[in-house]
């Protein structure tokens, strides 16, 4: 499947979703104590690792439910563009595990909650995971 090259303009949609991603970071500290970093969560979400995986799953549940949610209200397809190669979709699921746990975090613990907090430390794992992010975009759109 090719990649697509042009990505619409949704302003509405894109504010309503960081005004309810910023809720959620905001409920989750409020409420649990915690950072609303999706690595941590969904670690904690496994009964044995964790005597507060209640939560933690409900979170995880809303996150699968949510999108099912918009479908069932509008009426329409939520679709999600993903390459169809196998091989590459592994290799990119165990780089971005891998660097989820070499900086101690992903995108909504560091880029969300962690800039927040005027964390330095979320700040290089910002810079760091965002300058891949464009170098990968760019190889694949312009170079494979």
């Amino acid at each position: 499947m090719p990649l697509e090259t042009v990505t619409p303009f949704t302003p509405l949609a894109s504010t309503l979703g960081g005004v309810l991603i910023g809720l959620s970071a905001v409920l989750v500290m409020a409420l649990f104590g915690r950072i609303a970093g999706i690595s941590g969560i969904t670690t904690g979400a496994i009964p044995a690792r964790s005597d507060d995986w209640g939560w933690r799953l409900a979170f995880v549940l809303g996150l699968i439910a949510a999108p099912l949610l918009v479908g069932l209200v509008t009426g329409e397809t939520i679709r999600q563009t993903v390459p169809d190669n196998l091989a590459a979709m592994v290799l990119a699921g165990l780089l971005v595990g891998f660097g989820t746990v070499l900086g101690s975090g992903c995108t909504s613990g560091h880029g969300v909650c962690g800039l927040a907090r005027l964390s330095a430390r979320s700040l290089v794992a910002v810079l760091t995971f965002m300058a891949f992010a464009f170098a990968t975009v760019f190889l694949l759109r312009h170079v494979v």
